[in-house]
């Protein structure tokens, strides 16, 4: 389990960490523009400049520019293959980003000239800094981040508007931030976002793909009856064992329902013997998102599910401890001293979690005799 700390954590159930978004290559880039292929001059002309100091109007030589959208075309003559945009793509705008160190432009993709203010604005949310590692929830991967909590709450409010937009590209960017934003600045939507139309993608088969998304906003949008139908939803999950969108509906369920459903999430998952690690992992994925928000199951409420998990599933007790750390919730020193002495922990990066744990509580010191040598 890896440990770092960030200012903006991503939301594990949406984003996995292993997908360069549009927008982190937007954040990235020092220079992004509009351009369209030129037939005067050549290569691509500016249309639009998105960020960064470049003239109105400039050319771009063909040489200079990597077409992500392109396929390499062979000529008939054999000479080198070059890049050809698809036919649904010539004489669109390309998006195209580069960095001071690069003579080259790469291709995010193509976009009308229309979402150019768009784009300037979701640009300007990012004010600076250097790219610092965000600690993705529950500690299991990494991603890289410099906004701050207030501009991402800034940014989610720039993309939502864009969710299902006309403009593929403008969806992509929009659905690549929501996914890597964190679960607290998504809460901030709540008086932008509509209940029937989330209702309606979660039910469209062809947006299956962003249904962990679309479950998240519907427990913050959504009431009562959606919570019911939740609950029917996570039960057949269980029955199937299914776990796709399980820590989505979890998450949901208790944004809409609050700490009344911890008792039932412990006796649930943590108390029941059948219960598979993938179900497990998805509860404590659920219970570390609202943890981190603080607010519809606030914290320390959190922070005691998770202490009766390591005392019901002691070998797995170091899921949660960098959790913990993080928090700063010592309160668990005495139960992990338990935990170490009575050896029950048997995977190393368990140890290693729960050892890291002990040696940060300020707790520890009267109790390290307990502790075994190094």
């Amino acid at each position: 389990m890896a440990f770092a700390i960030g200012e903006g954590r991503a939301c594990a159930i949406c984003f996995s960490g292993t997908v360069i978004t549009p927008g982190q290559k937007l954040d990235s880039a020092d220079q992004a523009v509009l351009a369209v292929p030129s037939s005067d001059r050549g290569g691509f002309r500016v249309i639009g400049v998105v960020k960064g100091n470049v003239a109105a109007d400039e050319a771009i030589a063909e040489s200079t520019v990597s077409l992500g959208v392109a396929k390499l075309v062979m000529p008939l003559d054999g000479g080198t293959a070059v890049a050809k945009l698809p036919a649904t793509a010539v004489g669109r705008p390309v998006l195209l980003v580069r960095n001071r160190t690069s003579e080259t432009w790469t291709s995010i993709g193509t976009i009308g000239a229309e979402y150019a203010g768009w784009l300037r604005q979701l640009a300007a949310t990012k004010h600076g800094g250097d790219n610092r590692p965000a600690k993705l929830w529950p500690s299991k991967v990494m991603a890289w981040s410099s906004l701050t909590e207030a501009e991402w709450q800034e940014r989610v409010a720039v993309v939502v508007p864009y969710l299902e937009a006309a403009e593929p590209l403008a969806v992509e960017i929009a659905y690549g931030e929501l996914k890597r934003a964190p679960y607290k600045a998504m809460r901030t939507l709540k008086p932008e976002l509509e209940a029937a139309k989330i209702r309606i993608w979660i039910n469209d088969p062809k947006l299956s793909s962003r249904l962990s998304v679309h479950t998240l906003l519907l427990g913050i949008a959504g009431d009562q009856n959606d919570a019911a139908e939740l609950e029917k939803l996570i039960n057949q999950a269980l029955l199937a064992r299914d776990t796709a969108n399980l820590s989505a509906m979890l998450a949901a369920d208790l944004e809409l329902r609050g700490p009344s459903r911890l008792d039932w999430l412990h006796a649930t998952f943590f108390a029941d013997r059948q219960r598979t690690l993938p179900e497990i992992d998805a509860a404590l994925l659920a219970l570390s998102v609202q943890g981190e928000a603080d607010a519809a199951v606030p914290r320390e409420q959190v922070i005691e599910a998770y202490r009766s998990f390591i005392n019901a599933r002691k070998p797995m007790a170091g899921f949660v401890a960098m959790e913990l750390a993080n928090w700063e919730a010592w309160d668990a020193t005495a139960d992990y001293v338990d935990i170490i002495r009575s050896k029950a922990v048997k995977d190393p990066a368990g140890q290693f979690a729960i050892l890291s744990y002990l040696k940060s509580s300020p707790l520890t010191a009267g109790q390290a005799a307990l502790l075994p040598a190094e």
